[in-house]
Protein backbone atom coordinates (compact mmCIF):
# COMPACT_ATOMS: atom_id res chain seq x y z
CA UNK A 1 0.00 0.00 0.00
CA UNK A 2 0.79 3.21 -0.57
CA UNK A 3 0.03 6.36 1.22
CA UNK A 4 -0.53 9.82 -0.17
CA UNK A 5 -1.69 13.33 1.14
CA UNK A 6 -4.22 14.88 -1.61
CA UNK A 7 -4.05 18.80 -1.15
CA UNK A 8 -7.20 20.30 -2.76
CA UNK A 9 -8.54 24.40 -3.61
CA UNK A 10 -11.28 25.54 -5.26
CA UNK A 11 -14.26 27.90 -6.00
CA UNK A 12 -16.85 26.47 -3.64
CA UNK A 13 -19.70 24.82 -4.93
CA UNK A 14 -21.96 21.18 -4.85
CA UNK A 15 -20.22 18.15 -5.66
CA UNK A 16 -16.34 18.88 -5.30
CA UNK A 17 -16.06 16.27 -2.13
CA UNK A 18 -18.04 13.74 -4.02
CA UNK A 19 -15.70 13.87 -7.35
CA UNK A 20 -12.77 13.75 -5.32
CA UNK A 21 -13.86 10.60 -3.53
CA UNK A 22 -15.35 9.06 -6.73
CA UNK A 23 -11.87 9.37 -8.11
CA UNK A 24 -10.22 7.50 -4.62
CA UNK A 25 -12.94 4.77 -5.42
CA UNK A 26 -11.93 4.15 -8.78
CA UNK A 27 -8.77 3.46 -8.29
CA UNK A 28 -9.75 1.20 -4.63
CA UNK A 29 -8.33 4.13 -2.40
CA UNK A 30 -9.27 4.46 0.75
CA UNK A 31 -10.19 7.59 2.66
CA UNK A 32 -7.94 7.39 5.93
CA UNK A 33 -8.55 10.97 7.42
CA UNK A 34 -9.34 14.85 6.47
CA UNK A 35 -9.84 18.01 6.99
CA UNK A 36 -12.53 19.93 4.48
CA UNK A 37 -13.28 23.78 5.12
CA UNK A 38 -14.68 26.66 3.53
CA UNK A 39 -12.85 29.79 3.96
CA UNK A 40 -13.98 32.80 1.66
CA UNK A 41 -15.64 31.27 -0.87
CA UNK A 42 -12.92 28.48 -1.54
CA UNK A 43 -13.35 24.99 -0.56
CA UNK A 44 -10.28 23.47 0.85
CA UNK A 45 -9.25 20.16 1.92
CA UNK A 46 -6.76 17.76 2.72
CA UNK A 47 -7.20 14.23 2.65
CA UNK A 48 -4.77 11.05 3.63
CA UNK A 49 -5.53 8.28 1.34
CA UNK A 50 -4.14 4.27 0.65
CA UNK A 51 -4.24 2.96 -2.15
CA UNK A 52 -2.26 -0.19 -3.60
CA UNK A 53 0.95 0.94 -5.00
CA UNK A 54 -0.08 0.03 -9.02
CA UNK A 55 -2.71 2.30 -8.28
CA UNK A 56 -1.27 5.17 -7.26
CA UNK A 57 -0.20 6.60 -10.77
CA UNK A 58 -2.96 6.19 -11.89
CA UNK A 59 -5.01 7.82 -8.63
CA UNK A 60 -2.85 11.21 -9.27
CA UNK A 61 -3.53 11.37 -12.78
CA UNK A 62 -7.53 11.12 -11.65
CA UNK A 63 -7.45 13.60 -9.17
CA UNK A 64 -5.05 15.82 -10.70
CA UNK A 65 -7.72 15.93 -13.89
CA UNK A 66 -10.44 17.15 -11.24
CA UNK A 67 -9.22 20.64 -12.10
CA UNK A 68 -10.65 20.97 -15.43
CA UNK A 69 -13.53 18.66 -14.47
CA UNK A 70 -15.01 20.46 -11.98
CA UNK A 71 -12.42 23.37 -10.77
CA UNK A 72 -10.96 21.63 -8.11
CA UNK A 73 -6.84 21.29 -7.80
CA UNK A 74 -5.51 18.55 -6.09
CA UNK A 75 -1.91 18.22 -5.51
CA UNK A 76 -0.76 15.12 -4.39
CA UNK A 77 2.36 14.13 -2.46
CA UNK A 78 3.87 10.20 -0.88
CA UNK A 79 2.77 10.59 2.92
CA UNK A 80 6.03 9.71 5.15
CA UNK A 81 7.37 10.57 8.65
CA UNK A 82 9.19 13.40 8.71
CA UNK A 83 12.81 13.38 8.80
CA UNK A 84 14.06 13.87 12.50
CA UNK A 85 16.71 16.69 12.52
CA UNK A 86 20.63 15.30 13.10
CA UNK A 87 22.30 16.01 16.47
CA UNK A 88 24.48 18.96 14.17
CA UNK A 89 21.10 20.15 12.70
CA UNK A 90 18.61 19.99 16.27
CA UNK A 91 22.24 21.70 18.00
CA UNK A 92 21.52 24.35 15.78
CA UNK A 93 18.45 24.95 15.81
CA UNK A 94 17.36 24.33 18.98
CA UNK A 95 15.09 21.95 17.42
CA UNK A 96 13.68 19.09 19.65
CA UNK A 97 11.00 16.47 18.54
CA UNK A 98 7.63 15.42 19.54
CA UNK A 99 7.19 12.06 19.33
CA UNK A 100 5.29 10.24 21.69
CA UNK A 101 4.95 13.35 24.21
CA UNK A 102 1.68 15.05 26.09
CA UNK A 103 -0.64 16.34 24.16
CA UNK A 104 -2.45 19.36 25.22
CA UNK A 105 -5.74 21.73 24.03
CA UNK A 106 -5.30 25.10 23.45
CA UNK A 107 -8.18 27.96 23.36
CA UNK A 108 -7.22 31.13 22.51
CA UNK A 109 -9.73 34.37 22.36
CA UNK A 110 -8.89 38.32 22.39
CA UNK A 111 -9.28 41.18 20.20
CA UNK A 112 -8.06 40.77 16.33
CA UNK A 113 -4.56 41.54 15.86
CA UNK A 114 -1.90 40.77 13.45
CA UNK A 115 0.79 38.63 14.42
CA UNK A 116 -1.08 36.48 17.12
CA UNK A 117 -0.95 33.04 15.51
CA UNK A 118 2.99 34.17 14.76
CA UNK A 119 3.58 34.33 18.50
CA UNK A 120 1.57 31.74 19.56
CA UNK A 121 3.16 29.45 17.34
CA UNK A 122 6.73 30.87 18.08
CA UNK A 123 6.12 30.78 22.00
CA UNK A 124 5.01 26.58 21.23
CA UNK A 125 7.87 25.94 19.29
CA UNK A 126 10.18 27.76 21.67
CA UNK A 127 8.48 25.08 24.59
CA UNK A 128 9.45 22.34 22.80
CA UNK A 129 5.69 21.60 21.24
CA UNK A 130 4.24 20.60 17.72
CA UNK A 131 0.89 21.86 16.53
CA UNK A 132 -0.96 19.03 15.20
CA UNK A 133 -4.16 21.11 14.80
CA UNK A 134 -5.63 24.31 14.20
CA UNK A 135 -9.08 25.97 13.64
CA UNK A 136 -9.11 29.53 13.74
CA UNK A 137 -12.00 32.30 12.76
CA UNK A 138 -13.57 36.00 13.85
CA UNK A 139 -15.93 37.11 14.54
CA UNK A 140 -17.86 40.55 16.12
CA UNK A 141 -16.80 41.62 19.56
CA UNK A 142 -20.43 41.96 21.79
CA UNK A 143 -21.86 45.79 21.72
CA UNK A 144 -19.73 46.71 18.83
CA UNK A 145 -16.56 46.19 20.46
CA UNK A 146 -14.37 45.32 17.52
CA UNK A 147 -13.40 42.11 16.21
CA UNK A 148 -12.69 39.24 18.00
CA UNK A 149 -9.80 36.44 17.07
CA UNK A 150 -10.93 32.80 18.63
CA UNK A 151 -8.55 29.54 18.06
CA UNK A 152 -8.45 26.23 19.10
CA UNK A 153 -5.25 23.63 18.98
CA UNK A 154 -4.07 20.30 19.74
CA UNK A 155 -0.29 20.94 20.91
CA UNK A 156 1.72 17.87 21.18
CA UNK A 157 4.55 18.16 24.05
CA UNK A 158 8.42 16.77 22.61
CA UNK A 159 8.87 13.61 24.26
CA UNK A 160 10.38 14.16 27.80
CA UNK A 161 8.73 17.63 27.89
CA UNK A 162 6.40 18.84 30.61
CA UNK A 163 3.41 20.98 30.31
CA UNK A 164 4.82 23.54 32.68
CA UNK A 165 7.36 25.32 30.18
CA UNK A 166 4.68 25.50 27.64
CA UNK A 167 2.08 27.54 30.38
CA UNK A 168 5.12 29.52 30.85
CA UNK A 169 6.04 31.07 27.61
CA UNK A 170 2.52 31.13 26.09
CA UNK A 171 1.57 33.64 29.96
CA UNK A 172 4.51 35.21 28.94
CA UNK A 173 2.99 36.14 25.54
CA UNK A 174 -0.82 36.47 26.77
CA UNK A 175 -0.57 39.97 28.19
CA UNK A 176 1.41 41.34 25.91
CA UNK A 177 -1.21 40.23 23.22
CA UNK A 178 -3.84 41.03 25.55
CA UNK A 179 -5.50 37.51 25.16
CA UNK A 180 -7.40 34.62 27.42
CA UNK A 181 -5.32 31.47 26.78
CA UNK A 182 -6.34 28.43 28.25
CA UNK A 183 -4.40 24.92 28.10
CA UNK A 184 -5.67 22.16 28.96
CA UNK A 185 -4.10 18.36 28.89
CA UNK A 186 -5.79 15.93 26.83
CA UNK A 187 -3.52 12.98 27.33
Amino acid sequence: MTTLVLTAIGDDRPGLVSALSAAIDDYEGSWVDSSLALLAGKFAGIVLVEVAEEHAPALTEAVSALSEQVGLRVDVTPAGAPAAPTGAQAAATGARTAADGETLQLHLLGQDRTGMVREVASALASAGATIDDLRSWTRDAPEGGGVLFEAEASVRLADGEDAAAVREALERIAAELMVDLDLADIG
